[in-house]
């Protein structure tokens, strides 16, 4: 685990390390929204696949996890077991920056990091 921007790992929470956080915040900032919703669907080469949104304001149907005044990750409650316990990080290779999510609930990865894979 790397360090987390605002509180310690918690198996029952999502954490955001402080590179993770500084980035979603200039995203937030881009999309006029205060709340970045992490999803997952059933997609790509190993099963699921992460998806992101943004919104504005309070989401029903879910959990939320404040960072900041002004930066919050929602999970529908659907994802929750998905990605209970992730902790959301930010890593430039080279030319590339990205979003990295390190799930302990994935078993396998695709080669390309866009998915993963549940034991049943």
């Amino acid at each position: 685990m790397t360090d987390t921007a605002t509180q310690d790992y918690d198996p029952a929470s999502i954490t955001i390390t402080p590179r993770a956080l500084a980035h979603v915040k200039r995203q937030l900032r881009g999309q006029d929204a205060t709340v970045l919703i992490l999803g997952v669907k059933e997609s790509g080469c190993n099963g699921y696949m992460y998806e992101l949104d943004y919104a504005r304001g309070d989401l029903a149907d879910g959990r939320s996890f404040r960072f900041a005044e002004d930066v919050s990750v929602f999970v529908q409650n659907q994802d929750w077991p998905l990605v209970r316990g992730t902790e959301i990080d930010y890593e430039t290779e080279g030319l590339n920056s990205v979003l990295k999510f390190n799930n302990p609930n994935a078993d396998a990865k695709c080669g390309c990091g866009e998915s993963f894979s549940i034991a049943s």
